[in-house]
């Protein structure tokens, strides 16, 4: 094929460009495939020869060979085949590929694991240097994102049909049905072949082959190509056009008069490509006029030809579209597309990262999930442990006589449910991990350590994901609540206490508001004090009403009606702020006297440390470990059966029981749907991610078990599963973590004294200065030549003087001048008595009250005449 295309470009290069001046001369050598023997010829023809240029060799391991000939020769050799990795330009720069890198696909075969969603293939390869040199790249490329490759099959090409038969018997026998095939055509055929006679291309099974095979697929006989019906392959894109039409018509035609004996076939790739050389070598050629710029002439040529666009990157054929077929029929039907800007395809038009429907093998239409149980029929050994106390999570019951084997549970049902909702079916059978006596076999890590070492396929029950057991096992998604608590015996409850009134404000906040009280009252007082008579009278009665009066607001039962505007200003603040704090102690107290029903007896891991108390664990858990981190003696760990918790923890750790038990929130949240009345809760005082299932690491059930959890936990059943072994959880209002109810302090209402202390100090500043301002010339007289205390005395005596001028004193004035005009009638009209009376008499029994002519005429008397009629 390729020496057709070859003689063909020459003859029609120069029949289109007759004016040209330079011709190319072909010297044939035929390497037979054989890499000493295509060295050998190579140095006939630079020695004897002297070409200017080698077009081959046919394979990457002559080349490999070559192209340090042709690099000490500084002769380019240029190969239009040769597509192995470890071909590179920088190591030997004369080399030239005129083909595309095979580490340019292993990008698109990626891309169509990934959209596939297939997590596990297996690589098979031949064993010769273009097989080998292609996996690191496609190894890397599977592992970007995160698809496992648990095995490789490498094939030699000199094994038998019974070698090969054998080797994919072992593929059989494992889970992962995703296989990429990377070899050359010969064995490609062969594998086919007899995977097809293995059952191996039924459905179920997904093939894909690189670029090496799918590039002359048509090429094969229809025996080979049945047997390779709904693989999938990757291809450079060679796009449609009249020239390549045209082309393969007089390649066809060229190519049965050259050998009328052979087989007809359809140029491939490789075809195209050897045309498209020769022609670029021979426009180079013509410009560097013969000389030795030719090497560096063709890597600048770019041209369409009937391989698409012909344009030479670093010294290997630039990477542009692939495309991805499907094997049906006589040959690849195109179903996408892959370019490295966009990823895969539906069409080059479209945007979205899509394919056309594909045929399968077994002509299935179904997306293969990638795996299945081995062909040999066992089903999935799943390990369960024997437990001992909470059965509702797993109960392994064994029958004596008949050795049959019922597993019940939560744990089991959840495991169930997700089995039934898998898009496919599994077969399982459950193996108690018992020794042979029947006992338990070990430890939870004991049991996830068996799925490691291969004993079973994988483990269900209350098995909690954990750090260490990681290192060995793959667990799904948790499908429980996660956490390791306390669970403690609640307080006797002390409503009985005669203080618990106190208990809502701290100590500060009690003297706090004390304080505020009386400076409220005071300020107050010094407002209304020279101008309302409610808050005059002797010392000790002023002393009671400021009292009164600023503890009276507490319940707003004051009757002091207040005068002055800045009185009322701070009045309408204080009122706020004693709302404020009435409230909440009110909803402080109603807290305590309700949450303290569920006080926990400890509080605090701490608080078991510091005490020197004895703490509980089930011995089969891994809560014995946790609680040694947690710096606990080893001699004040007990173990105690679920069975035991309540009696364990009604006598406590000064009468052989224990003070806490630490235990995982599942098991804790169960014991208490029963006995919320005298324990509790505590925690989480430790983080773990709750229950899951385990399997072998790299198991692809993983994945999709983990996926069945979120949809049976964002569902309804996980609800439904819980109630039909735990019953109602929520009956017992039982609460993750215990509330707890702080006292009020007076850092909780700091912002509020703030205000009120301001008000009522910035009240009393203006009003001082008031007075200071209208009474400054009174003040100013004072005796000037007495003591300090006499002064202040004196001031005081001016200060507790009535203020006669302010509203109020002129609005009672009025009253009495009315009271006055009222007595002067009533003396005039007959048969009227009149009376006497004292301001300071008693207006309810209308009994005057006797009063000295001194209090009557007294400038600083309150007394008051009314005339009361008999």
């Amino acid at each position: 094929m390729g020496l057709t295309s070859i003689s063909m470009a020459m003859d029609e290069f120069y029949a289109f460009h007759s004016n040209y001046t330079t011709r190319l001369v072909l010297h044939l050598r035929d390497s037979k495939n054989d890499v000493v023997l295509a060295a050998s010829e190579v140095v006939d023809l630079l020695q004897n020869e002297q070409v200017q240029v080698i077009i081959g060799p046919q394979k990457s391991s002559q080349a490999l060979f070559i192209s340090d000939l042709g690099n000490k020769a500084q002769v380019p050799i240029i190969s239009f085949s040769a597509t192995s990795p470890a071909l590179s330009f920088f190591r030997t720069p004369y080399f030239l590929r005129a083909t595309l890198n095979d580490s340019a696909q292993v990008s698109a075969i990626s891309s169509l694991t990934r959209f596939f969603s297939w997590r596990e293939v297996v690589l098979v390869y031949e064993d010769t240097a273009y097989g080998r040199d292609l996996i690191p790249y496609l190894a890397d490329a599977l592992e970007e994102i995160n698809t496992k490759i648990p095995y490789r099959s490498v094939i030699t090409l000199s094994a038998t049909d019974d070698q090969v038969k054998e080797e994919l018997y072992k593929l059989m026998t494992m889970q992962t049905r995703v296989f990429i095939v990377h070899m050359s055509g010969p064995m490609g055929a062969r594998l086919f072949s007899i995977a097809k006679e293995l059952g191996m291309m039924s459905e179920g099974y997904a093939w894909i082959m690189t670029d090496g095979l799918t590039n002359i697929v048509d090429s094969f006989d229809s025996l080979v190509l049945h047997s390779m019906q709904g693989a999938l392959g990757v291809k450079p894109y060679v796009p449609s056009s009249k020239k390549l039409s045209e082309f393969s018509v007089r390649w066809k035609r060229r190519y049965i008069k050259e050998y009328p004996n052979g087989e007809p076939l359809e140029p491939s790739i490789f075809g195209l490509w050897a045309y498209d050389t020769v022609w670029a070598l021979a426009m180079a050629v013509e410009k560097a006029n013969g000389s030795c710029r030719v090497f560096k002439v063709i890597q600048e040529e770019k041209f369409n030809g009937v391989s698409g666009e012909f344009h030479l990157v670093d010294g290997e054929l630039k990477v542009s579209t692939l495309q991805v077929v499907n094997i049906v029929g006589r040959g690849g039907r195109g179903i996408g597309f892959w370019t490295p800007e966009h990823g895969l395809r539906n069409s080059l038009s479209s945007i979205n990262g899509d394919l056309s429907p594909v045929i399968w093998p077994g002509e299935s239409t179904k997306v293969p999930k990638g795996w299945d149980i081995p062909v040999s029929g066992k089903k999935l050994r799943i390990g369960v442990p024997l437990r001992d106390g909470f059965y509702d999570f797993v109960k392994v019951e064994i029958d004596n006589v008949t050795n049959a084997v019922t597993v019940t549970g939560f744990c089991i049902d959840v495991f169930e449910a997700v089995v039934k909702r898998l898009p496919y079916a599994i077969s399982h059978e459950y193996i108690p991990f018992v020794d042979e006596h029947g006992q338990s076999a070990g430890t939870y890590n004991d049991l996830v350590y068996q799925v490691y070492l291969q004993k079973y396929d994988a483990a269900v029950g209350d098995i909690t994901i954990r750090a260490n057991r990681s290192l060995y096992v793959d667990f799904t998604l948790p499908y429980t609540e996660s956490g390791v608590a306390m669970l403690v015996p609640v307080k006797e409850s002390n409503h009985r206490n005669g203080w618990i009134f106190l208990k809502p404000l701290t100590v500060d906040l009690w003297l706090g508001t004390m304080a505020f009280f009386f400076y409220t009252g005071f300020v107050i007082w010094a407002m209304e004090h020279r101008i309302n008579t409610e808050f005059r009278g002797p010392p000790s009665q002023q002393l009671g009403t400021m009292i009164y009066f600023s503890f009276s607001t507490l319940v707003f039962a004051h009757r002091e009606k207040v005068e002055n505007i800045l009185s009322k200003l701070v009045l309408i603040i204080w009122l706020f702020v004693v709302l404020i704090l009435t409230s909440s102690y009110t909803a402080s107290l109603t807290s305590i006297i309700t949450v303290q029903q569920l006080q926990p007896s400890i509080t605090d891991v701490q608080e078991l440390l510091k005490n020197g108390d004895y703490v509980g664990c089930h011995n089969v858990s891994f809560i014995e470990d946790l609680l040694k981190q947690l710096h606990f003696d080893k001699s004040k760990i007990r173990s105690v059966r679920p069975e035991d918790y309540v009696d364990a923890l009604t006598k406590g750790s000064q009468n052989g029981g224990v003070s806490a038990i630490i235990h995982e929130i599942p098991y804790i949240k169960l014991f208490l749907a029963q006995h919320c009345k005298k324990f509790t809760m505590v925690g989480p005082i430790y983080k773990t991610a709750g229950f899951g299932f385990v399997f072998p690491k790299g198991s692809p059930l993983v994945d999709d078990v983990s996926e069945e959890i979120l949809n049976i936990i964002e569902g309804d059943e996980m609800e439904e599963i819980e109630r039909k072994w735990f019953g109602d959880l929520k009956a017992c209002s039982i609460n993750a973590k215990t509330v707890n109810s702080a006292n009020l302090t007076f850092q909780s209402f700091s912002g509020l004294f703030i205000i009120t202390g301001a008000a009522s100090t910035c009240a009393l500043l203006i009003f001082l200065a008031l007075f200071l301002s209208k009474n400054w010339k009174e003040l100013k007289n004072l005796d000037s030549d007495k003591t300090a205390w006499q002064r202040l005395m004196s001031l005081w005596e001016y200060y507790n003087k009535k203020d006669l001028n302010s509203h109020s004193s002129r609005r009672n004035k009025v009253s009495v001048n009315a009271n006055d005009r009222n007595y002067d009638s009533h003396q005039e009209s007959p048969g009227v008595e009149t009376q006497t009376v004292s301001g300071h008499g008693d207006a309810k029994t209308n009994e005057p009250e006797e009063i000295s002519c001194s209090e009557l005429t007294s400038p600083n008397s309150d007394a008051v005449l009314a005339v009361v009629p008999q």
